[in-house]
C-alpha cells in the first residue's frame, strides 16, 4: 500500500497515519457520478458548517455567516454541518437525530455518505496543523478526527 501520510503531514504515525492513507487512497479512486444539480435540488447554502454560524430560537434557524455562501447542493450542506469540527469537538451534534429531520432519497443518502467522508478527510488534513504546534483545538483533536474518518469508512451511512 502506498503511504501518503508522510507527504501530507510528515510525522503522522499509527492510527492517524492509517486514516490519512485510507482517506487519500479513497479520494484518489472516488467516482462522483452525475451532476449534483440533477440528483438533488439546489439550495442557497452558507458553505460553512460551523454551528456557531446558525442561530436557533426554538422555532427558526437563522444563518449569520455568508462569507462562503452561494448556490449549493443540500446534501453537501448537510455533510458540511455534520462533519465540521465545530459540530463535534466540544459539544457533539447528534448527527443521526439531525439527519432524521430531512427526507433524503436513497441517492441522496448515498451521496451524503461520500460527502461526509470527503469533508472528514479535509478536516483531518486541516487539523494536522494542530499537530505542528498551531493549537486551535483541544489536545487529541487530530487523533479524534482520524477516528471519525475511519468510522465513516466502516459505516453504511
Amino acid at each position: 500500500m502506498r503511504t501518503w501520510a508522510p507527504r501530507i503531514r510528515p510525522g503522522l504515525t499509527g492510527d492517524t497515519a492509517r486514516a490519512m492513507d485510507e482517506g487519500l487512497t479513497w479520494a484518489a479512486h472516488a467516482v462522483w457520478e452525475g451532476s449534483a444539480e440533477r440528483l438533488s435540488p439546489s439550495v442557497f447554502g452558507p458553505g460553512d458548517g460551523n454551528l456557531a454560524n446558525y442561530l436557533w430560537d426554538g422555532s427558526l434557524v437563522r444563518v449569520v455567516d455568508f462569507e462562503d455562501s452561494g448556490r449549493s447542493d443540500r446534501v453537501f450542506e448537510l455533510a458540511e454541518i455534520t462533519e465540521h469540527v465545530g459540530s463535534w469537538v466540544e459539544q457533539p451534534l447528534d448527527v443521526a437525530a439531525f439527519l432524521r429531520g430531512f427526507d433524503l432519497t436513497s441517492v441522496e443518502t448515498s451521496r451524503l455518505r461520500e460527502y461526509r467522508r470527503l469533508l472528514a478527510l479535509v478536516w483531518l488534513v486541516l487539523l494536522c496543523r494542530d499537530a505542528k504546534g498551531e493549537r486551535r483545538n483541544p489536545p487529541g483533536t487530530v487523533d479524534r478526527q482520524a477516528k471519525r474518518l475511519t468510522d465513516l469508512f466502516q459505516a453504511d451511512t
